[in-house]
């Protein structure tokens, strides 16, 4: 159980480090820059911890998935990035991908 706390780390410092980076501007700000490096080097570090236990396939389908959405989600909310119907329905159908990934495969240890 505690590593895919591990991996919901992961997915949170990953989504705070990529919202930064809109804010870095190009790295040209120091402390979005920061809090950018910082991020990413915290998400790989507890995504690798995760790895102990949780296949890597399956891990990397839930970080880079529920990324996916958080990230489009922190867009909509902070920075007023519309979302069209069909961006919509492809971030649902990852999320049904994660879905389907932890409820029905046996790969994916629980």
């Amino acid at each position: 159980m505690k590593n895919w706390v591990f991996l919901l780390f992961a997915i949170v410092s990953e989504v705070v480090a990529t919202s930064a980076l809109k804010q870095s501007e190009e790295f040209s700000k120091v402390g979005p820059t920061i809090v950018v490096v910082v991020g990413y080097l915290i998400s790989f570090y507890f995504l690798s911890l995760t790895l102990r236990t949780i296949p890597v396939g399956i891990a990397y389908a839930v970080w880079s998935g529920v990324g996916v959405a958080l990230i489009s989600l922190v867009g909509w909310v902070l920075f007023d990035q519309k979302l069209d119907a069909p961006g919509a329905f492809g971030i649902a159908l990852i999320g049904a991908g994660v879905i389907v990934l932890n409820v029905f495969s046996k790969t994916a240890v629980h």
